[in-house]
């Protein structure tokens, strides 16, 4: 891989990266958002909350691709 394409695939995976933060803190206030209101529909507030879950694990993935490989 070349410089300047490695460099286009950082810029790709922190973009993404931005796009997901914006999006995981988003669903954190909707979840908190829901649960202050009364008759809570837990189905919604399970599925925020499996999506906000999905969204570190995206999240993750993507920190772990942008940290080098140390061969020890």
């Amino acid at each position: 891989m070349t410089d300047a394409s490695k460099m286009k695939r950082v810029e790709v995976i922190r973009a993404r990266l931005g796009g997901l933060r914006t999006e995981h803190r988003d669903l954190d206030d909707a979840i908190r958002a829901l649960e202050e209101q009364p008759g809570v529909d837990m189905l919604a507030l399970r599925r925020l909350k499996k999506r906000k879950l999905a969204l570190k694990d995206q999240i993750a993935r993507l920190e772990d691709d942008l940290t080098p490989d140390i061969i020890a």
